[in-house]
Order: structure tokens, then sequence, then C-alpha cells
């Protein structure tokens, strides 16, 4: 198991690794045969584009790591509905076609698999190996659908450059971010499953995209990502879950209890797949923050939870979704 690293060095390792993988962005909507997520690519611009960023990330994982030994130790506190953290979702869907105008029933189906995986009833919690049973969680968030918004476009596909964000590039703006999660479901360029913008970065643009062929389990979602599954690896970041393999070469999560992955892992690796860092552990390929195909992957960790759990804390980046 990892140990944390420094917290300027996150950042600092974050930046660096967000350079390495920056994105092509093509306008041609493509098949897609493994993972990609482009929320580090995105995270890379908007540190570019914003100076102050890195200072202010680095200020909240100070908060948040001090945060989950607060909620280690029992003192820590945020707003619970029936035991539970209760976020509200609003829905944008961006459509050409009527295929890309997502039924309510697809739109349901998201919605009812996020709160299956971030509360540990997803019927294949039970795969988890006894390698990691001692460390699977429910990490205790409900989702309720707040709204679904239209709009038809005449754009064949977006990038990921927040377009599908703005009202005046032809998108929809967020509805109340501090308080709600946006969806915007829309067909993507580029390969791209989604992407999320992580804490700590501006409120009106804040939020997840996904492509409409990968969202929710049925309608439109295309195997192997038809399970729900790119929403929940991508709300995982807006809940400021890294990557498990950090990004980076035998990289850090920033969480201590998930193996040191050497780089990620597609489609459906084999039970006991070691990574080749130091200690050659056995890689949580089933982490809902690998690149795992959907049907592979379906856990998430205590230390995991601790770090979601810290954003919403006092002085989290997510605390304002937790009065």
């Amino acid at each position: 198991m990892k140990k944390l690293i420094l917290i300027s060095s996150a950042v600092a390792m974050l930046f660096s690794a967000c350079q390495k993988n920056s994105l092509v962005n093509t306008d041609t909507p493509s098949a897609i045969s493994q993972r990609n997520c482009g929320s580090m690519e995105v995270l890379a611009e908007q540190l570019k584009a914003d100076p102050t960023l890195e200072s202010r990330l680095s200020a909240f994982e100070s908060v948040v790591q001090n945060n989950i030994k607060a909620i280690e130790n029992g003192t820590s506190n945020y707003r619970l509905v029936n035991g539970v953290i209760e976020i509200p979702v609003v829905v944008n869907v961006l459509y050409r076609t009527t295929a890309e105008n997502v039924s309510q029933a697809q739109i349901q189906s998201q919605i009812d698999v996020l709160n299956e995986d971030f509360n540990a009833t997803n019927a294949d919690f039970t795969k988890v190996p006894s390698t990691f049973s001692g460390v699977k969680a429910n990490v205790g968030i409900r989702f309720v659908l707040d709204q679904v918004i239209r709009k038809s476009t005449t754009k064949t596909s977006w990038k990921t450059d927040d377009a599908m964000k703005k009202s005046t590039k032809g998108g929809i703006n967020p509805t109340s971010p501090t308080t709600k999660l946006n969806l915007w479901v829309c067909t993507l360029s580029g390969g791209i499953l989604g992407y999320a913008q992580f804490p700590g970065g501006a409120s009106a643009t804040d939020g997840v995209v996904i492509l409409n062929t990968g969202f929710g389990r049925t309608g439109t979602a295309a195997a192997p990502f038809n399970k729900g599954r790119t929403a929940t690896h991508e709300v995982g970041h807006w809940l400021n879950l890294r990557h498990i393999w950090g990004d980076a070469t035998c990289g850090s999560d920033l969480v201590s209890d998930t193996p040191t992955h050497n780089t990620a892992n597609y489609g459906c690796p084999a039970a006991g797949h070691k990574s080749t860092c130091t200690g050659t552990p056995i890689e949580m390929t089933m982490n809902y923050m690998d690149y795992t195909d959907d049907a592979c992957m379906y856990m998430f960790s205590a230390g995991q939870k601790s770090r979601v759990l810290a954003t919403f804390a006092t002085g989290g980046p997510r605390n304002s979704f937790a009065r």
C-alpha cells in the first residue's frame, strides 16, 4: 500500500501528468473500444488559463487531508439525510438527432447506477476479491434527479473545451452549480467517454460531461460502456478522486489503501493481475477509478470514501453541497 505524498508535490505531479497527457481533440465522433477520460487534460488547460488555480488546489488538498484525519477520529461534520449525503442532479441533454435526445428512462437508469455504485448496492459488488474485502466501501451518497433540461443543436459533436456548458456557445449553462451536480449528455469528439471538473474550479463550468452512448444502461448505451460506469468514474473525479495509477508510472492517487498501479488497465484484466511497481502488489483493477470496461469495475475503497467525505466536510471544496 502506498504512502501519501506531500501536498505541494501532489499538485505539481498532477500538473506535470496533465501536460504529458494533453488531449488531441478532433471534431469527429468515433466508436470507442477502450476507456478514455478527459478530466486530467481539462485540468491541465484550466491550470494554464488560471494562474491562481494551482494554489487553490493545494490549499484545498491541505484541508481535505485534515478532514480525512477528522473523519478517522470521528470528529468531522457534514449534513446527512437519513444517514447519507444527498445531491440534487440536473441533467442537461444536447441533441441533434432523435437518438441523441436520450430518454427519461435512460436518464433514470444512470441515476440508479450512481446510487447503486456509491452505496455498494450494485449487484457485482459481491465480485470484489478477498484480497480487497477489508477495504471495499459504501461511500454513502444519494443522487436525486432534480430536473432535465433539453436543447436542440446543429453541432455534430462537442470538444472538451466546456462549450456545452455555455449558452453563448450553443450549450446549456449550469443550474445552481454550488448546490446541484450538473451532468451534460452529448456527443463528444476525440474518442472521449466523458470528463469532470475537479473541486476548486470555476462554478460556471462545474459538473460532469458524458458521451450519450456511454450514459446509463439502456437506450443508446453501447457495450462495453453500457452499465453506467462512465458517470460513476467521472462523478468520482468531481468528488476529488484521482485515477488509481496517479496519472504517472507508479504514481499516487492520494489514497492510502489502493495498491500502486504502474499504469491504467483496460478491458477486463485477469484475476490477480499484479503491478510492476515496488512490491508487485495485486492491482485493484475493479476500482471505479481505473480504466477497465463497465462490467469489470465495481468498487470504491475505504480510503476513497474518506477522501470524498472530506471534500464535503468543513472547509472542503464541496462543502456547499452538504450544508
